[in-house]
């Protein structure tokens, strides 16, 4: 329609009479962007239940504070750090997207770290586990939130050794992620006083039968065999392992990363006697159960593991900053909003009070669990019981080890 004199007073005059609607549409809009594996070996440790619990952050903080609108794209990286970039890329350009959430994948959150550092777009991190995040390739624009693999090898590694499991042998994923969990394990497990025995690597992705993998752990004849691999990953080795027999002669399987999601899909009859360490349970005090009550409606029934927990908590306190920053600055500068994360305490009901440090780690507490055996569980989703709790403190890497640039010395 061609532009008129006639036009632009029509216009105008439908503009006088909904100021309210011109006034929202001129609102400014925060931008939050769930990236992960919607559709591989990472989905359920991700994937959709992620993004449900971004949007319970956001239904909850509006419902709470009100303010400012809020939007939540999603989109699948496909475990592809190119793909990861490219996705990033352009919502940061085209679409206007303020802040990234999730990325599980340690090569994928890597590569989206350095678009997001080059760009001052915020992004919280919940599902990889490369310590470098806070490490050498620490941002003034990341939080990561959950876990990493100092705080999943300090606690299930140690843990093992000191109960008798003081020799092992690893079967290790084929990337960045794998190979920086079974470093950091070894660490803690000739500290502890045992022996590495040797490692074998498997494809990633693409492998699912491990039958290989785990007869060259069989005849190293380690007491710990280590996964430090993830997902259906783990899975899969776990079932394999119970299909041979392995667990029945005496051997250990240690998950270096396990997810509640994972201990479903194995059930307990395959998964009793796994030990490993999480940062938040569903059924872990009246806090978490209420989370986990207001968020069921939006998974379709399934229960929140720490990652999905990550990506909610992580969210909520952005919006806080974000409210306690202006938005028009939150939108300027991603690292103005971290840092006012940083100086911001954390609360929620998923994790409780905690702190983001200057180098990007959120502490919180670390739980040492062993999966029940079938007959001790009270009913759908009853999988863990608490074996040992590392303090906030001392769960994660101290930051004067890691080699963050933002720290002075």
């Amino acid at each position: 329609m061609p532009l008129t004199r006639r036009t632009l007073l029509a216009s105008s005059a439908v503009a006088a009479a909904m100021p309210g609607a011109l006034a929202r549409a001129q609102q400014p809009v925060i931008r939050i962007g769930v990236l992960n594996d919607m559709s591989g070996p990472y989905r359920d440790a991700s994937g959709p239940t992620s993004a449900a619990c971004v949007r319970q952050a956001v239904e909850e903080f509006r419902s709470a504070h009100g303010g400012f609108e809020v939007e939540v794209l999603t989109a699948d990286h496909q475990n592809k750090p190119d793909l990861g970039s490219n996705i990033a890329r352009q919502w940061i350009d085209r679409d206007g997207v303020d802040l990234i959430v999730d990325v599980g994948n340690s090569a994928v959150a890597l590569a989206v770290n350095n678009i997001c550092r080059d760009k001052d777009r915020a992004y919280v991190n919940s599902t990889a586990g490369t310590t470098e995040l806070t490490g050498a390739q620490c941002s003034p624009v990341l939080v990561h939130w959950t876990y990493d693999n100092y705080m999943l090898s300090r606690s299930t590694g140690g843990a093992l050794v000191r109960a008798g499991g003081d020799t092992w042998f690893f079967i290790t994923a084929d990337y960045a992620f794998g190979h920086s969990l079974e470093q950091e394990t070894s660490i803690f497990v000739r500290e502890a006083g045992g022996k590495i025995l040797g490692s074998v690597r498997h494809p990633f992705p693409g492998t699912s039968d491990f039958a290989s993998f785990l007869l060259q752990a069989q005849n190293s004849r380690a007491k710990v065999i280590g996964l430090c691999n993830a997902g259906s990953d783990t899975v899969n080795t776990v079932k394999q392992a119970a299909e041979f027999g392995i667990t029945q002669r005496g051997v250990k399987l240690a998950g270096m990363l396990l997810f509640i999601t994972d201990i479903h899909a194995l059930g307990l009859q395959a998964a009793q006697g796994l030990v490993l360490t999480e940062s938040f349970y569903w059924d872990l005090n009246d806090r978490t159960r209420a989370f986990t009550r207001r968020v069921l409606p939006k998974t379709g029934g399934i229960h929140p593991a720490m990652s999905h927990a990550g990506c909610y908590a992580g969210t909520l306190h952005y919006l806080k900053a974000v409210a306690d920053l202006g938005v028009a600055e939150a939108k300027r500068s991603g690292a103005a909003a971290v840092a006012r994360m940083k100086a911001m305490p954390t609360e929620d009901d998923a994790f409780g009070a905690g702190r983001i440090r200057e180098d990007g780690r959120k502490l919180h507490p670390s739980f040492l669990f062993e999966v029940k055996k079938p007959e001790e569980s009270r009913g759908g989703w009853d999988y863990y019981k608490l074996l040992a709790t590392t303090p906030a403190e001392e769960a994660f890497r101290p930051m004067k080890d890691g080699g963050c640039p933002l720290i002075r010395a």
